[in-house]
């Protein structure tokens, strides 16, 4: 008479089990292997653990001895199955893998798991087994953009030095204007947060108007200079640098890290900024953005101040801005530059070869 195999579980072994026997997204075969296991370490024989858990006894039985014979690792995973290999499936899987990544639909950008199986004639749930497999997902894509500047790299050592070693008696200030923002009003009101229910608000609106807030952010301590200002020309851009020079030590010298918009090379500009020796124009590579921290804290004002919020008129937005500017400067925190130029220039040489190789397929 055969016996079954006694189990003995460490709290190590046992803790693993009892994870995989309650875990939501453990698969649901693993989930039954580990409660057969669980149940024999309490020394229940096959046909009290195939009444227990209402499986077949046969089915305790096997797992029993599998985990008695290799482990965990008996019970994991599957033992090898026998049989032909699936040449038929493996060979639609290359062709979809193929149609994927290196042809589109006749009427679209892109496949679906439906459009592509009824193009090759085999079942969507194929499609996007193959698609998991390969990690393939044509419905998403992301946005790039680098810079073809000749000067790209004598502009970014400049002004990543600028961040990592920053000049003495001097001040360095991230410059740039937030354009055309919009003082929405919802058309009606939305819901509170609850608990179980976000907030709501409408997705239409009434425009009430714009405003472009001007902004400087001093990289030492994070203080912050705004304003407000109905457009956006080189006139606005020299009003707010008299403000910059009012509202900072004059004995200090500013190196202004500013982007290539024409409002701040306009000759005007130029003949105002020689007026005043102190300030020097640091410009980043065209396309590059990222570089300019300002547009950091353009996201933080954007992300916690004006998009969920619902303004009647612009001076009601202009004062929403001048708050958020204000509480900010009662305690700044700067944004911390990390990266080094060489570090930049490896990840923009690769997506160059990248780019490259794709151009010569």
């Amino acid at each position: 008479m055969r016996v079954a195999p006694e189990i003995t579980l460490t709290e190590e072994v046992r803790r693993t089990l009892e994870s995989w026997a309650r875990g939501r997204s453990t698969p649901a075969r693993l989930v039954i292997r580990a409660k057969i296991v669980l149940a024999a370490a309490e020394g229940l024989d096959n046909h009290q653990i195939a009444a227990k858990l209402e499986i077949n006894r046969l089915l305790a039985g096997k797992w029993r001895n599998r985990f008695a014979g290799k482990g965990l690792a008996g019970i994991e995973k599957d033992a090898p199955r026998g049989g032909r290999k699936p040449v038929a499936r493996d060979a639609m899987a290359a062709q979809i893998v193929e149609w994927t990544t290196q042809k589109k639909p006749a009427n679209a950008s892109h496949w679906s798991c439906r459009t592509l199986a009824a193009e090759l004639g085999t079942s969507s749930s194929m499609v996007n087994r193959v698609w998991r497999a390969n990690g393939l997902k044509p419905h998403l894509a992301r946005t790039f953009k680098l810079s073809n500047d000749k000067q790209f790299v004598e502009k970014l050592v400049d002004v990543v030095g600028l961040y990592l070693s920053p000049p003495e008696h001097a001040l360095v200030l991230s410059c740039d204007e937030k354009s055309q923002i919009q003082a929405l009003d919802r058309t009606q009101p939305g819901l509170p947060l609850k608990k179980g229910r976000c907030g709501t608000m409408t997705h239409d609106y009434k425009r009430n108007g714009t405003t472009t807030l001007f902004a400087a952010m001093e990289m030492a301590q994070g203080k912050l200079i705004g304003a407000c200002m109905p457009r956006h020309r080189h006139q606005e851009w020299i009003k707010f640098l008299e403000q910059i020079d009012r509202e900072t030590d004059s004995e200090l010298a500013l190196h202004l890290i500013v982007d290539n918009y024409c409002t701040h090379k306009h000759p005007k500009v130029q003949r105002w900024l020689k007026r005043h020796p102190r300030f020097h124009m640091h410009f980043i590579p065209t396309s590059s953005s990222w570089l300019n921290l300002i547009e950091r804290w353009f996201r933080e004002i954007t992300d916690k101040r004006i998009r969920r919020d619902a303004f009647k008129s612009v001076p009601q937005l202009i004062e929403a801005i001048e708050d958020f500017i204000r509480q900010h400067n009662e305690n700044p925190k700067p944004f911390i530059w990390t990266a080094k130029v060489q570090d930049i220039l490896e990840k923009i040489r690769r997506a160059r070869t990248v780019l490259d190789k794709i151009a010569s397929d």
